[in-house]
């Protein structure tokens, strides 16, 4: 049993010395990309190496036969199972630690196999708290109210008029259905056309049907621990750029700036995210979450929306913030709660420094995916590592890099590559991430620089059209 940890100094203390192996598994290290400079021996097991072998605490196996991914789960497993790959982790020695996005009963049941330890809150416990029907539930008995709503069912757009007519909803609607990416499972239904075009992916599905309002939303990560709920920085998201994203309400970005939420607003989403903390808690669950919340531009009240229970696509900007280096990512509070530590920490006034410190950042990042509806073999792709763009946006490599975390101005960015040259560009296929300074959206839109950065990263892309393509899935970055 290692010591008690008083305060930040000796957490930091205790990572910087760590012999404790610990791994991210994922088909790429995008979402913990830069843990590694605060925790030793940690590395990244992927199915995707995105520096070709360059990054020093990067591993994928180098035998890799076609196979056909449905889900990043199955990438997870393969890797788990690979011989490359448990060679590598026997030869570091240790009990490994393993730590990743999406998993299932079955990673669970190969870890417990293996000898490996899942250092995240159980399947069963996610996927019901994951259910947005649990997740408003939890939030209303913890005093952290959704948008005006009511749980039920429908089988026709007449039905589903009289439920929401019974508790005042109005006709304009938004729907949804328990599990899945809200882009994908979040209908707007004002009317019988909007029904029928819905109708197959609702009826049959308890629903949560909500008054449609004029929102701001906003994400948020936060870490659920011993001692209370430590809350991230607020940020904006970007969905359904076509530029970026095949899908209309996908997302497809971030953007992290002291103005996504007004001071008042702000305190209150906080407020919002430790009640449901506390709550999710008392289910039995520590550690990392991502949590949406909403605005009411017309009437500034502050709602919860959705939960996703795991490290997410946001994590990128979470742990590069001024409140990361002013104490530590907030990653490594979730590792605490797993690892053989005891430590003592002030919840209250991490969270008072950190939201005073977010008047100091600004990051932005772009989910770029393949909007084309077609099948090409990538011949040449972009590389992995820190790119300039000019004043008259011509778009330069300047040198491979390790993460994101050293890109200091709004003319460098740091992309990290997905699909490489002899993968295949599809529709919704995840081709790379950019990660800069400033700001990639406005009032009207995508900005200008952030246009350019699109274009710039495009152009690097050379491809060919393939006479019979494969059938093939995206595998998808969801937030």
């Amino acid at each position: 049993m290692n010591p008690k940890l008083h305060g930040i100094a000796e957490i930091r203390t205790f990572f910087r010395t760590n012999t404790q192996p610990i791994y991210f598994f994922g088909p790429t290290a995008f979402n913990l990309l830069g843990i590694d400079r605060w925790v030793r021996n940690f590395q990244y097991v992927v199915y995707y190496d995105s520096w070709d072998g360059a990054h020093p605490r990067v591993f994928a196996p180098k035998n890799q036969p076609y196979v056909e991914f449905e889900s990043s789960e199955q990438i997870n497993n393969y890797l788990l199972r690979d011989p490359e790959v448990r060679t590598h982790l026997q030869r570091r020695g240790g009990t490994p630690m393993i730590v990743m996005v999406f998993f299932d009963e079955e990673t669970e049941e190969i870890c417990r196999e293996l000898g490996y330890e899942l250092i995240m809150p159980s399947d069963e416990l996610r996927r019901r708290l994951d259910s947005k029907i649990v997740t408003t539930q939890l939030g209303n008995e913890a005093g952290a109210p959704s948008v005006p709503n009511v749980i039920g069912t429908a089988s026709s757009w007449k039905e589903l008029e009289e439920l929401a007519a019974l508790n005042e909803l109005g006709r304009d609607l938004v729907v949804q259905t328990p599990y899945g990416d809200s882009g994908k499972t979040t209908f707007f239904i004002a009317g019988t056309k909007d029904w029928e075009k819905y109708a197959e992916d609702i009826v049959g599905e308890q629903l949560k049907v909500m008054k449609r309002i004029d929102n701001k939303a906003a994400a948020v990560e936060a870490c659920i621990t011993r001692h209370g709920t430590i809350v991230g920085p607020f940020m904006t998201d970007l969905t359904g750029y076509p530029e970026l994203t095949p899908y209309k309400g996908g997302w497809c970005g971030n953007d992290l700036f002291p103005e996504a939420l007004p001071p008042v607003q702000r305190a209150l989403a906080i407020d919002h995210v430790q009640r449901l903390g506390d709550r999710l808690a008392r289910e039995g669950y520590r550690g990392f979450l991502e949590i949406d919340v909403l605005v009411d531009l017309a009437t500034d009240e502050v709602y919860l929306g959705e939960l996703n229970p795991r490290i997410s696509g946001a994590s990128s900007m979470t742990n590069v913030t001024a409140g990361a280096y002013a104490d530590v990512p907030l990653f490594l509070f979730h590792l605490l709660e797993f690892m053989d530590a005891d430590y003592v920490v002030d919840v209250t006034e991490i969270n008072d420094r950190w939201r005073d410190l977010a008047a100091v950042d600004v990051w932005a990042q772009l989910i770029m995916k393949e909007p084309a509806d077609r099948v090409e073999r990538i011949l040449q792709a972009p590389r992995t590592g820190t790119w300039h763009l000019d004043e008259d946006g011509r778009f330069e490599f300047v040198g491979v890099s390790n993460d994101w975390h050293d890109v200091t101005h709004e003319d460098e960015a740091f992309f990290l590559r997905v699909y490489g040259p002899g993968d295949y560009r599809f529709k919704g296929a995840d081709l790379g991430i950019l990660v800069t300074k400033g700001r990639m959206q406005n009032a009207e839109g995508l900005t200008r620089r952030s246009r350019l950065y699109i274009a710039g990263i495009r152009s690097q892309y050379v491809s060919e059209t393939l006479p019979e393509p494969p059938a093939l899935v995206p595998i998808g970055y969801v937030k």
